[in-house]
């Protein structure tokens, strides 16, 4: 069921009951949202009912006026007049008035369940495991995350309204006309059949075109958001024409789409408008035979006429609000599947407080593998002895990542056990375990803010001269003060004023004043140039100082540092032994070095 979440940009391919289930998921999650703001939710309806209730009663006090206000002012009698005339201006301020209420009120109510909703969407998605991001694309959050929830507001802010405000007019004005004259309500109840099968049609046709629309607009906004993301290889590869295509084409899907369902209410809204004009006039004409014969009052008559007419302008807005509740719904399942999402790794329920002494690291039994079932860890048993620097080397693909995937719990494994100073990893805490734990990639990405600010990510609390040793710890301090102002640089959006060099420097400090007990680098380096790396060869050395560390790096100058190097080669390890034993033997690591160094020459 997790995978609809996924899955549910194509609902064609979900089964009757799968769409149901979906229906049923979205229809508990509107409830769970709405429910803590049901008191201010009943005593907006209240002020609805009272506002529609005042609506109805213009045409009834018109014909009171025609029928008996103006035959007492004939004969002298201006107060029954008068009365009627003080009524009806009452009634009109008065849902005027209530009309005003519950607009302020209805949209404070929907703001409020954005409000919520967005932190809910942005904290379950933090929450989720690294295995539901590597599967689900960045510009699909986004698309959650904005115009899904913009569209379910809109729906709040003024669909849900119209729909009991129309509600309650047609029952109101149905009602007032049965009490005023039942003769004229029977064309009304006439045309009632004909308007159920109108909609009844529309929904139907529309359901299918608004959920297209909606993956259409989310397949748009994930190409637009990918393509943005990924600027630079767009413009290093020249994909602007390609890019330019692909995007045309989902524009075109998009345009097609919203076509296609302007087209449904091009058709439903004229046979409304064909049906509430035959309905009229029928009253009408009924009326008027009446009215020679003297069975209906001219002023009833009109009253009919009236409510007959405004009975259908409701109805219009029934069909907007079915617009927007179709768009809306798709939206609401789409965010839905991604809040039943759970996260793969499971926290302890009693976790028993933790914190490493040792750093020591194994893997007993250990197989892995990843969504598409290829086992990348075939059977992996490692010891790694607390304050020991190991270097995992070998091609790309043997498992070196996915050994440091394991021991910061990105993942668990499939089989066997990854434990912390003998504690199995699923057994401690997410905190104590990030406390221990710290892995620092290629990436090295940079939030929007200081350096300062970016530093502090990996101990929130530090003080500014915590801050600076960090930074001098690993060789960073000198091009920092370089910046025009210093620490409290903005690195601009993802770190773009720094180079890739100076980024990693920063998320080493990052790194070293989180003071974990066992940190991972996997291709840290990879970005520097040889000097860069030269110069922060002495930093890297101050960084592992006392601790667990696992460098997992293709340049061999960098596992100079190590105390023991791992050779591995499809998810086992094939040479175990200091730099100076492999180096000096006739192994893969010993044809590695000498490659690596006369590539040096």
């Amino acid at each position: 069921m997790s995978m609809q979440g996924v899955q549910g940009e194509d609902r064609s391919k979900l089964t009757r009951s799968e769409s149901a289930q979906i229906r049923r998921r979205s229809f508990a999650l509107l409830l769970d949202i709405v429910k803590p703001h049901r008191r201010r939710f009943i005593a907006t309806m209240i002020v609805v009912v009272f506002s529609v209730g005042m609506q109805v009663a213009g045409p009834a006090l018109i014909a009171a006026g025609i029928d008996r206000g103006l035959p007492a002012a004939q004969a002298g009698n201006f107060t029954p007049l008068w009365l009627i005339v003080a009524g009806f201006l009452v009634t009109g301020f008065g849902a005027a008035l209530l009309l005003s209420i519950y607009t302020k009120w209805s949209i404070s109510i929907s703001q409020d369940i954005m409000h919520e909703l967005r932190l809910r969407v942005f904290a379950h998605t933090q929450r989720l495991s690294m295995s539901f991001h590597e599967k689900y694309t960045s510009g699909r959050i986004i698309a959650r995350q904005t115009s899904d929830i913009s569209t379910l507001g809109e729906l709040l802010n003024g669909g849900v309204g119209n729909l009991v405000q129309g509600v309650l007019f047609m029952g109101f004005t149905t009602g007032a006309l049965l009490l005023l004259d039942p003769w004229s309500a029977l064309p009304l109840v006439g045309a009632i059949l004909p308007v159920i099968g109108a909609t009844w049609w529309f929904s139907i046709a529309s359901r299918r075109e608004f959920r297209n629309s909606r993956t259409y607009s989310a397949r748009l906004i994930i190409q637009f958001v990918e393509s943005m993301a990924g600027i630079r290889a767009v413009k290093s590869f020249r994909r602007e024409r390609i890019n330019r295509e692909t995007y045309q084409e989902k524009v075109e899907d998009y345009r097609e789409a919203t076509r296609r369902t302007i087209a449904i209410f091009g058709i439903y809204d004229p046979v409304l408008k064909v049906i509430g004009s035959i309905t009229v006039a029928v009253v009408l004409l009924l009326g008027a035979f009446r009215l020679l014969e003297g069975g209906i009052e001219i002023g009833v008559l009109l009253a009919a006429v009236l409510y007959t007419r405004n009975f259908f302008s409701p109805i219009e807005n029934l069909a907007m609000f079915y617009n927007s509740f179709q768009s809306a719904s798709a939206a609401l399942e789409k965010i839905s599947g991604v809040l039943e999402e759970t996260p793969a790794l499971e926290e302890p329920t009693q976790p028993e407080a933790f914190t490493s002494t040792t750093g020591a690291v194994s893997f007993s039994g250990v197989s892995f593998s990843y969504n598409d079932g290829v086992e990348v860890l075939p059977r992996f048993d490692l010891d790694i002895p607390g304050g020991q620097i190991v270097a995992l080397v070998g091609a790309t693909g043997a498992g070196k990542s996915t050994v440091a995937k394991l021991v910061a719990r990105f993942y668990d494994p499939t089989e066997g056990t990854v434990a912390l100073d003998g504690r199995a990893l699923p057994t401690i805490a997410d905190r104590d375990l990030r406390r221990s734990v710290v892995l620092v990639t290629q990436e090295a990405y940079m939030f929007s803010g200081s350096v300062s600010e970016n530093i502090r990510l990996g101990k929130p609390d530090a003080s500014f001269a915590e801050v600076q040793k960090a930074a001098r710890a690993v060789g960073a301090h000198e091009f920092i003060e370089a910046l025009p102002e210093g620490y409290d640089t903005d690195v601009n959006k993802r770190g773009g004023r720094l180079s890739a060099g100076q980024r990693q420097l920063v998320s080493f400090a990052r790194a070293f004043i989180a003071d974990p007990r066992v940190l991972i680098l996997d291709e840290a380096t990879a970005s520097l140039d040889i000097p860069s790396e030269r110069l922060v060869q002495h930093g890297l050395k101050t960084l592992l100082a006392d601790r667990t560390a696992i460098i997992i790096a293709h340049r061999l100058s960098t596992v100079d540092i190590a105390d023991r190097i791992l050779v591995m080669e499809d998810g086992r390890i094939v040479e175990d032994g200091s730099p100076s034993d492999l180096r000096g033997g006739d192994g893969r690591f010993a044809t590695l070095h000498t490659a690596w160094m006369d590539s040096l020459v």
